[in-house]
């Protein structure tokens, strides 16, 4: 909130995730991708708030709930992979601790059962001498081993749904795709539900079964993983898609050089007055500047896309 003026930053988000479903949410940074996350347990940072809305989950109302059901929908009901696994690990209490605190809690063991399952799990996750890594502090592992045990406690409570927030950011192309893998694997293991927080599409291309893309806090496009890459509807999805360096190559673009779209993402409070996207869209017209599009159905696809190109002009 700049000085005492509200600012909505996310508004008008809808979807639904479904058990063994994995969804992408994508978008550039500063979109809202991560509140959104944030917000299905209910952890939206101060100063920020949930003004209005509602979130279901299993048919209860999450926005209703009182904090001792809250701390159980935390882990137990919603597990969440963070962005940056070495700030979100407690820097002085080891990895084993951490996940017998999480079995405790939600699971209701203790001592050395609680003890085994934190090294089952550890182990289910692939981690490298899991016996050894249980006393481990977060500083002592890799990127990539703090990564794994990050999943590890998000899965333990035994969630319906995980949402992974950038999940493979800063790791090496190798390590990115062994978590891709293992989320992957999971998923159909425990029949796990999955929103995928992401700008990247090569992973929604690689791992999503649906995607949504938002743009200035809101989901502009809403389509089958496939049909996202292979139709897409709003212009901003397209200009995403020819950012791809293959994509850039196919199109023409000179050799070295990336598309780019012109622009930049309008801050929170500063949103035009008609469609966000119309100040950076090369194929804007006059009805995109006075009006706001809703998200519509595109004809002859299972998808939805705001943008009165698709309504008709």
């Amino acid at each position: 909130m700049p000085g005492d003026r509200e600012v909505r930053v996310v508004e008008g988000v809808s979807f639904h995730v479904e058990p063994g479903e994995i969804v992408a949410l994508v978008g550039e940074s500063g979109c809202g991708k991560s509140l959104t996350g944030f917000s299905l347990l209910d952890l939206v940072p101060a100063p920020g708030r949930i003004e209005s809305g509602d979130i279901v989950f299993e048919g209860r109302d999450v926005l209703a709930m009182d904090e001792k059901r809250l701390r159980r929908h935390r882990g137990g009901g919603i597990g969440l992979i963070f962005q940056e696994p070495g700030a979100a690990l407690d820097p002085v209490r080891t990895i084993g601790s951490e996940l017998v605190q999480v079995l405790k809690r939600h699971r209701g063991l203790h001592g050395a059962e609680a003890r085994r399952e934190a090294l089952a799990w550890l182990s289910r996750v692939s981690l490298p001498d899991p016996e050894r890594r249980m006393d481990d502090l977060p500083h002592r592992m890799s990127g990539g081993m703090r990564q794994r045990a990050m999943i590890a406690l998000a899965l333990a409570g035994g969630p319906k749904l995980l949402v992974a927030d950038e999940p493979t950011t800063a790791l090496d192309v190798t390590i990115q795709a062994q978590i891709l893998a293992l989320l992957l694997a999971l998923r159909r293991e425990l029949n796990l539900a999955v929103l995928l927080i992401t700008h990247d599409l090569g992973v929604v291309a690689e791992t999503a079964d649906r995607a949504l893309v938002m743009y200035a806090g809101e989901i502009v496009e809403s389509a089958s993983a496939h049909q996202l890459f292979s139709s897409p509807a709003h212009p901003y999805t397209r200009g995403l898609l020819k950012s791809r360096p293959m994509a850039a190559r196919a199109a023409g673009v000179p050799r070295g050089r990336l598309f780019a779209l012109d622009g930049t993402v309008p801050e929170p409070g500063k949103r035009p007055q008609g469609c966000a996207f119309e100040p950076r869209c090369p194929e804007a017209f006059g009805r995109c500047r006075a009006a706001r599009p809703r998200l519509v159905p595109v004809p002859e696809q299972e998808a939805q896309a705001s943008c009165f190109l698709v309504e008709g002009r």
